[in-house]
Order: structure tokens, then C-alpha cells, then sequence
């Protein structure tokens, strides 16, 4: 179940739960960082930013809109890399990011959505 992010609390709850699970993910904790900066620049004014839900907590999936496109950005278990998916949690993979990404890339990849 998704969950609105309406204030800057639910944002840093579910990112420091992101920062906090880094240890079963440590190639992709810096460029989260990177993405959090990104999501927070590109969205949608008009849009909010939903986090998933799992057991009462925040889990790793965030989805927002960009150009009033939908995209979901997950935590890739078996590749260890965070995706960036067009609309939905399985939809079609445009990026995949670790911290082996460049910032810079990270910023052309969103600037280009």
C-alpha cells in the first residue's frame, strides 16, 4: 500500500529507513543520496511523492511523476542496484544506478526524463 509523502517527516522516515538497510545494499548507499537530491528537484510541483508500505513501515520503493510521466525507482535485490521503472514497480527499466554512477550521470538521466 502506497503512502503519500505530504510533509518532510514521512520523507526523512522513509529515507533514513533507506540509509538505514544500506548495510544488505552498501553499492548503492552513496548514489541513494544522489537520487533523494534528484527526486526532490524533478518531481512534479503538482505531484506527490509516494513511498511503499510493508508491515506498518516504509519499505524500498518510492514512486513520482516527472513531466507528468509516472516512475517507480526500487531496490533491485538480485543485481544489487536501485531501478528506475517507467510507471510502475515491474515496468519497463529506463536507468539502474550504484555508486559506481557518476553524479553527474545521475543528474543528465533525470534532467533528460
Amino acid at each position: 500500500m502506497p503512502l503519500t509523502v505530504s510533509d518532510l517527516d514521512t520523507l526523512v522516515t522513509y529515507f533514513t529507513g533507506v540509509m538505514g538497510r544500506t548495510h544488505h545494499a552498501p553499492n548503492v548507499d552513496a548514489v541513494a543520496l544522489a537520487l533523494l537530491g534528484a527526486v526532490l528537484w524533478r518531481k512534479d510541483a503538482d505531484s506527490e511523492i509516494e513511498v511503499r508500505t510493508y508491515g506498518g513501515s516504509t519499505a524500498n520503493m518510492l514512486w513520482l511523476q516527472i513531466n507528468g510521466q509516472r516512475y517507480a525507482l526500487a531496490y533491485n535485490h538480485h543485481d544489487g542496484c536501485i531501478e528506475l521503472r517507467l510507471r510502475t514497480s515491474g515496468g519497463e527499466v529506463v536507468h539502474r544506478f550504484t555508486n559506481a554512477t557518476p553524479v553527474t550521470e545521475v543528474r543528465r538521466i533525470f534532467e533528460e526524463l
